[in-house]
């Protein structure tokens, strides 16, 4: 029996928006045609060749829920994880718009805070705000606030950092714990009491992506580990050249907040949300270099590229030997995480 086309409902699901298999199938089915070229590689950010230099472009919409949690809120979210985008391309962030969609009813001091969030993100980014726009919608319609950001780099590498460029004997460093956005989300959603309590790891990327390239350390890619978390960056990773990424769990960095966060509700910290993490896949002579910059603020080295099958896969080794594959999910642990 044909499995049923999960695009032929007519409405959208939570699990369209969630970083899973279910959100793939929407982009290569409905979205790829936006494209002048279908088939092109999908990145967090547009190369571009213009006469001023060559520049990075991306956008990105925040919906989170709630708009105020431990370690930040929608403004921040909205600034740094623009700029993050373009770090991932390796550009520099330059400048962002700014779009707002405010809900009639929204606490004026509330939106004081967010627009204070909003100038304090930007100047640790080093980004201008250079134009926005603001709409508001019926009470009911918005839940508070919704945001818009796009932002425009300056490229720092001549060779474009993509899936594309990976090749087997590459190796896999992570900047540091994985699952803290996700859970700082459930916490503040539900209203746990974490003791001590757990902030998002919103932080800026350009920092550390600039140090490595000072270092010579040769980047054949970046990915952040926002929506589906790592998980679903390795997949993402995996399939354009049927690559079997290979992970040692034993090396994954989780802090122990999230282990017993995610032990006691069933969450696996692979699939959650980060913020201030990203995934740098460099070849075996430049790893050393590569730990030397990340290590300080928890970076890590968690596996290798090897020869896969056609579409790809990830394959953890677990500490007692054994080896399992790791599956996409159809949606999204936690929706409205960013």
């Amino acid at each position: 029996m044909a499995e049923p086309d999960p695009l032929a409902t007519p409405r959208i699901q939570l699990a369209h928006g969630g970083g899973g298999t279910l959100m793939q199938q929407l982009i290569d089915g409905e979205l790829r045609r936006l494209y002048a070229d279908p088939h092109q590689v999908l990145h967090d950010a547009a190369r571009l060749s213009l006469p001023h230099g060559r520049l990075a472009f991306t956008t990105d919409s925040y919906v989170v829920h709630p708009l105020e949690f431990e370690g930040g809120d929608i403004g921040s979210l909205a600034v740094t994880g623009t700029a993050n985008d373009l770090a991932m391309a390796g550009a520099r962030p330059l400048v962002l718009s700014l779009g707002l969609i405010l809900e009639e009813g929204l606490e004026i001091a509330l939106l004081r805070r967010i627009v204070s969030s909003l100038v304090e993100a930007a100047r640790r980014c080093g980004v201008s705000i250079v134009t926005g726009d603001t709409k508001v919608v019926e009470r009911g319609k918005g839940d508070g606030a919704f945001l818009n950001t796009s932002g425009i780099g300056l490229l720092q590498v001549d060779d474009p950092m993509d899936p594309l460029a990976i090749v087997p004997g590459d190796q896999l460093v992570v900047s540091g714990d994985l699952g803290r956005h996700g859970v700082a989300i459930l916490a503040a959603r539900h209203g746990l009491d974490l003791q001590p309590p757990l902030a998002s790891d919103c932080m800026p990327l350009w920092p550390a992506v600039e140090a490595l390239l000072a270092a010579g350390v040769r980047l054949h890619c970046l990915r952040d580990l926002t929506r589906g978390g790592l998980a679903s960056a390795l997949q993402e990773l995996a399939a354009p050249n049927s690559l079997e990424l290979q992970i040692e769990e034993a090396c994954l960095p989780v802090a122990e907040p999230v282990r017993r966060t995610c032990e006691l509700l069933g969450f696996d910290p692979l699939h959650l949300a980060n913020e201030g993490r990203f995934l740098a896949v460099v070849p075996e002579a430049d790893q050393e270099r590569a730990l030397a910059v990340l290590a300080p603020a928890g970076g890590t080295w968690i596996g290798r590229v090897a020869p896969g099958p056609p579409r790809g896969r990830v394959l953890l080794r677990t500490p007692f030997g054994s080896e399992r594959v790791l599956i996409p999910l159809s949606g999204e642990l936690l929706p409205r995480i960013c």
